[in-house]
């Protein structure tokens, strides 16, 4: 379980520092795949760091009862003058495995599918690439649960297939808490959702109740706009003269 009590997030800048998440109070029940929805800029992303343990609230705490991978796809966390296969090694060493630290590059590498950059420096790479390395990297460890933030949109069309099939395989021994901009990929991986609003959160027992809610929440706000002005209904045009006399 994770238990995320009274969590308050902001970031402090020049234009002030609103409250990206004010007073988040969740229980997140061991084995069940949640969504996070809601706007741009909602929290979304903010959320998932922080249960990642990659952030740090500025009230409350986050308690987590599980074993927790980083988020995949936030992929800022490796030495950018070291390669590829050092930044596995290195994690590897310092994070413990089941597989041995040869077993956990070779799988990497694999499933990354980045070729020779594998072993260039990892501050060479596309966003898309240390994506890639990240997800392979998440992948290796077994974790109760799996942090994704738009890592199932990364790559190619076969890469994409190959990284939803991924997270396919881990059902039944491990879950998710993900965000997607893809509703499908949404409703075919999490059984609950999130609903992130105007700094709040919402928690649904089914994950298409919390995207019809996100969907609502957009739909006040576009009726609020004022309707244009129906045109005045037209009068029954008069018969010709002709008609009339007859």
């Amino acid at each position: 379980m994770i238990h995320i009590n009274h969590v308050y997030k902001r970031y402090h800048n020049h234009h002030g520092s609103d409250w990206v998440l004010r007073d988040i109070d969740l229980k997140i029940p061991k084995g069940v795949s949640v969504g996070l929805v809601g706007r741009n800029g909602a929290g979304k992303s903010t959320l998932l760091r922080l249960i990642g343990g990659m952030d740090t609230p500025d009230r409350g705490e986050i308690i987590r009862r599980c074993r927790v991978s980083w988020p995949i796809g936030l992929a800022g966390g490796f030495q950018g003058s070291m390669t590829g296969r050092q930044n596995c090694k290195f994690v590897a060493r310092i994070h413990g495995s089941e597989r041995s630290i040869a077993d956990v590059i070779r799988f990497v590498e694999d499933f990354a599918e980045i070729g020779k950059a594998f072993d260039e420096p990892v501050r060479t790479y596309s966003s898309g690439m240390r994506s890639r390395l990240a997800f392979g990297l998440s992948l290796a460890f077994n974790f109760d649960v799996y942090l994704s933030d738009e890592a199932t949109a990364v790559g190619d069309k076969l890469f994409r297939e190959k990284a939803t099939k991924a997270f396919k395989d881990k059902v039944g021994q491990a879950s998710l808490i993900m965000v997607s901009h893809s509703e499908g990929i949404l409703k075919d991986l999490c059984q609950a959702g999130i609903f992130l609003h105007e700094g709040h959160a919402h928690w649904f027992d089914s994950i298409d109740a919390a995207i019809k809610a996100y969907h609502e929440s957009i739909g006040t706000k576009d009726k609020s706009a004022k309707p244009a002005p129906s045109a005045a209904p037209r009068p029954p045009a008069s018969k010709p003269a002709s008609a009339q006399s007859s």
